[in-house]
This record gives structure tokens, C-alpha cells and sequence, in this order.
């Protein structure tokens, strides 16, 4: 038996916690002289484009570097499924930079770990940070934890986490679904 959709979290909150996370950020990177900002390909940039404008909007700061990192020939499992390379925009080194890693979901943490593998051909960071929109605690398959947050979870393996964009959904939504025949791109 399988539950209907729920929504978790809903435009004006999204908009909340993405606010939150840009003051954490700034916390921590003040200007962001030696800081760059990485969304993965492909939901993450949805999320890393947002915080890369308040980001600029609220330090006053439009020179944040700011790139678009494709992870699809580093991951684990690209000889069996049927993916599709999304594309790579960095335009600067990263080296002896502090990079902001930028994902929508949080699940395994091997999405992450090929952003890592991914990252180094652009120079060897100075120090690397992951900021998520959920955190699906307790489904880890390799040791990797979020330093910011905007909202963790507990959920079963069977539910699916799907981030709604305006950008390609028309709405900003975050729901859990719970039928076992959601599309692969759900985490």
C-alpha cells in the first residue's frame, strides 16, 4: 500500500531556509574573496543559482565565483543507467579556494563523492564544504555529512524525495513520495 504525495515543504519556506542557509554561509565566508560556489548538475544548480544570487544581493558582492559542475562520468554507476551528461561551467580555478558544494537531496552521499572527483580537475581546493536542501539521514553509503542544512529527515528507503523548481516545475515544492514506481531522478 502506497501514500498519497505529501508536501514537506512549500514555496515561502523554501524560501525561508534558502535565506538561512545565505546567512550561515556568510557566517562563515564573510565576501567570499576565497570562497567559490558549486551546483551539481542536474538539481543542485536550481538551488546553488538562488543562494549564488542572495549571496551577491545580500554581501553587495557580484563577483562570487559561481560554476556548474557535472558529476556524470565520475559516478559509480554510469555504465548502468542511462544518463545523460549535463554540462560543466567553471571558469575559474579552484585552487587553494574554499568551495561550497551544492546539492538539492542528500541521500547515499555518492553523488557527492563524485562531485569531489569531479572538483579536482579544476585545482585542489583549500577546504571544501557541502551544503544540501535535504538531509535524508540514516541512507548513507559512504561517510559524507552536510554542513549546512536546510531541513533533515528521516525517511524509509522506499520513499522518494522530489525538489520541485520554478525553473522547470512552475512551483517550488519539496515532496516525499511513497510509491516504489517514482522516476529514477527522485531522490
Amino acid at each position: 500500500m502506497s501514500l498519497a504525495p505529501r508536501i514537506i515543504l512549500d514555496g515561502k519556506q523554501l524560501g525561508i531556509i534558502i535565506q538561512r542557509l545565505c546567512h550561515q554561509l556568510i557566517e562563515t565566508h564573510d565576501h567570499f574573496e576565497h570562497s567559490v560556489i558549486l551546483g551539481l548538475q542536474p538539481r543542485g544548480v536550481f538551488l546553488a543559482r538562488r543562494i549564488h544570487h542572495q549571496l551577491s544581493e545580500i554581501t553587495k558582492n557580484k563577483e562570487i565565483a559561481y560554476g556548474d559542475l557535472d558529476v556524470t562520468f565520475y559516478r559509480d554507476d554510469f555504465r548502468r543507467k542511462d544518463l545523460v551528461p549535463n554540462k560543466t561551467n567553471i571558469n575559474f580555478i579552484i585552487e587553494d579556494k574554499k568551495v561550497v558544494l551544492i546539492d538539492d537531496v542528500l541521500f547515499t552521499g555518492r553523488t557527492i563523492r563524485a562531485g569531489l572527483d569531479a572538483m579536482m580537475a579544476f585545482g585542489r581546493p583549500a577546504d571544501v564544504e557541502l551544503l544540501v536542501l535535504i538531509d535524508r539521514r540514516y541512507s548513507r553509503n559512504v561517510p559524507i555529512q552536510a554542513k549546512y542544512v536546510g531541513q533533515t529527515i528521516d525517511s524509509v528507503s522506499s520513499e522518494k524525495v522530489k525538489v520541485d523548481w520554478k525553473e522547470t516545475e512552475g512551483e517550488d515544492r519539496v515532496w516525499i513520495l511513497t510509491n516504489e514506481k517514482n522516476e529514477d531522478n527522485h531522490k
